[in-house]
């Protein structure tokens, strides 16, 4: 049988494929609708860190036969919410803005549409994504699907895990020397205003450049109740539409961010 969706409604396919893949579970199929493809990296000692925050640390508790005859293994971990690969709750820049445990579930879940500025990040590593960014994305793909993640593939992700390389500075504790690509506040406002996204993210430290002044983009994302990702990895990996995106939070009670496993289905 062949499935026919509408552009009108585009948004019921990443539904339609998460509801595949539960079928298929609970049916005992390991067929999945398409191939998954892991957007994060691991946290460990290497994982990079806004100046000013707790780095991520893991340390072994218990690893061996204990005296009852069996093995056991534990450990503890600890680090800041904003690091390596993870999302910022609105409450993060606005102060009436949702806790992590507070964004409906059904928003970790959309289309990924992928802005491709690789080219022009190569000729300047301060660019913003622009409006007409995304005014040609739509010109070839359509409109931004309802409940969409807008990413943005800059190229950054190359750079991991040097931490100097990926912030683009030789003094990486000092934020006023950073360089590195994000997106403008013009194309945040347009998607916050004008299309019905759940968020959007970026393969970068940050989802504003790494010289704006006062975080313009956070500020307008958090006040509009939407979450960003951040430092997303192997997003080259994707199609620019079609992939259906999974971004799960640890789940942090009063969080203002959290590490995120952030899975793609690329049909």
């Amino acid at each position: 049988m062949r499935l026919l969706i509408s552009d009108h409604c585009s948004w019921l396919l990443p539904t339609l494929l998460f509801a595949a893949f539960v079928v298929g579970c609970a049916s005992g199929s390991s067929a999945l609708p398409g191939t998954v493809v892991d957007l994060t990296y691991p946290f460990d000692r290497q994982t990079i860190y806004w100046p000013g925050n707790k780095t991520f640390t893991w340390e072994r508790q218990h690893w061996g036969m204990i005296a009852e005859g069996y093995w056991y293994a534990s450990g503890s971990f600890a680090a800041s919410e904003h690091g390596g690969t993870h999302l910022d709750a609105p409450i993060h820049f606005a102060p009436y803005g949702r806790r992590v445990h507070e964004i409906p579930p059904d928003q970790f879940i959309g289309p990924a549409v992928v802005i491709d500025v690789r080219q022009k990040v190569r000729a300047n590593p301060d660019y913003a994504v622009q409006v007409k960014d995304l005014d040609e994305w739509e010109a070839q793909y359509g409109r931004v699907p309802k409940g969409a993640v807008v990413l943005a593939l800059t190229g950054w992700g190359a750079r991991w895990p040097d931490r100097s390389r990926y912030l683009g500075t030789t003094t990486p504790e000092d934020p006023a020397t950073f360089h590195f690509p994000g997106f403008s506040p013009e194309v945040v406002e347009k998607l916050v205003r004008h299309r019905h996204i759940h968020g959007i993210g970026i393969d970068t430290a940050s989802i504003d450049t790494g010289q704006a002044q006062r975080f313009p983009v956070h500020r307008i994302i958090s006040e509009a109740n939407l979450y960003a990702l951040e430092n997303v990895a192997r997003m080259e990996q994707l199609p620019p539409h079609g992939a259906t995106l999974l971004a799960l939070p640890m789940l942090i009670r009063n969080g203002t961010g959290a590490p995120v496993r952030i899975l793609a289905i690329v049909p």
